[in-house]
């Protein structure tokens, strides 16, 4: 047995932290955990319902149908024009590394497999390849982009599919490649492919949904929908979400490019996977701009929002100054009338030695005395434009 062999069976031996444990009740474990290939933080299939379907292919048509998963490792490797396709769906530990054993594969890459959350890459172990993806598919529903994971390992006899989530559906694919035999013909490297394509073609709906929830949120924006911000803020979280997966596809396409001459990939098979690599790379442009423009419209729409702010405190200052202008009025009248009301008061004083009480023109004075005063203030306010 291999050094990483041993390795691999005593990493078998680790034990397993019960599912969905957490040193903290009622929080997400930590990231030391989260990472670590000994614990199972999340529910696993049972066995029965993690192989989601095992075939042996040769020459493109499908020649055996196993029993189980030991029928197929039972199965000598190497014959010419033969490949076996494994798919399982969140399989135990001890399955991958029962699958590492038969197949070679590098206990790094099962690792990788048995924690997911891995980032969207390819890395070649000898004649091995190793590829993450990262499906997406849009809920019109929830108007969500759900995202899930697969690994794939693929030999020069054998495609191993790891999946995590529900997406993508690699059973239409499987019947895709079974009605092109022609295509399933050309190796392990065609259900690569067939993967990759299924994987990129799901990115189109995602592509068109966000394109709608922009445009729906353009039309907020420009309503003043006060709940707006909200929604641009968890709509620019999916679209870098949906470009961590998109982006790293480029690379992975440039690097299965540059393997083409090494591996001896054929002319046919290179032409579908550039088709593919082109495909991706739309979509890439697309989400680049989308999160162009959440940006753009996240700034229009705190310009719009500072307009109304501006707007209302200029409302609000106005109606003040108008407020003022009438109190300034008010207060205006009452000084005028209160003068004539003081000279009335003191000559309604019931005195008897009061000197004006007996004057022959005290009335006409008292009555041109308040007319006067009147008018006086009246100048005056008017001269400040109280009146």
């Amino acid at each position: 047995m291999s050094d990483w062999r041993a390795r691999a069976a005593r990493a078998r031996r680790w034990p397993l932290r019960p599912a969905g444990h957490s040193s903290r009740s009622g929080e997400e474990p930590a990231p030391e955990h989260s990472m670590d290939p000994r614990s199972e933080v999340e529910p696993r299939a049972p066995l029965e319902r993690s192989v989601v379907d095992a075939a042996v292919y040769r020459e493109g048509r499908r020649i055996d149908v196993p029993a189980s998963l030991e029928d197929i490792y039972e199965q000598p490797p190497g014959e010419p024009g033969t490949v076996a396709w494994i798919g399982l769906y969140r399989p135990s530990p001890a399955q991958l590394w029962q699958a590492a054993d038969r197949f070679g594969l590098h206990e790094l890459a099962v690792e990788d497999a048995i924690v997911a959350h891995q980032r969207p890459k390819l890395e070649r172990y000898d004649d091995t390849l190793f590829v993450v993806l990262r499906s997406a598919r849009y809920l019109d529903e929830t108007e969500e982009v759900d995202f899930g994971e697969l690994h794939i390992f693929v030999g020069p006899d054998f495609v191993l599919t790891v999946r995590h989530s529900q997406a993508p559906d690699l059973g239409a694919v499987r019947s895709r490649l079974e009605e092109t035999p022609e295509l399933l013909a050309l190796g392990p490297e065609a259900v690569l492919y067939a993967i990759l394509d299924a994987v990129v073609d799901g990115y189109a709906p995602v592509v068109a949904g966000l394109q709608n929830d922009i445009d729906e949120i353009e039309t907020e924006v420009f309503g003043g929908d006060p709940k707006v911000s909200r929604r641009i803020y968890e709509l620019s979280r999916e679209v870098i979400e949906f470009q961590r997966a998109t982006r790293p596809l480029l690379t992975i396409m440039r690097d299965l490019e540059a393997g083409f001459e090494k591996y001896g990939t054929g002319d046919e098979l290179r032409r579908y996977l550039r088709d593919v690599a082109d495909h991706a790379t739309t979509v890439a442009e697309r989400v680049d701009a989308f999160r162009q423009m959440l940006g753009d419209i996240l700034t229009v729409n705190a310009t719009l929002v500072s307009q109304a702010q501006n707007q209302e405190m200029k409302d609000l200052a106005e109606a003040g100054h108008a407020q003022n202008n009438e109190i300034k009025k008010i207060s205006s009248w009452a000084a005028i009338l209160f003068a004539p009301t003081l000279v009335g008061t003191v000559y309604g004083m019931n005195f008897d030695h009061m000197p004006e009480l007996h004057w022959l023109v005290g009335y006409p004075f008292a009555l041109v005395l308040m007319a006067l005063v009147c008018l006086g203030l009246y100048l005056v306010f008017k001269h400040r434009d109280w009146l």
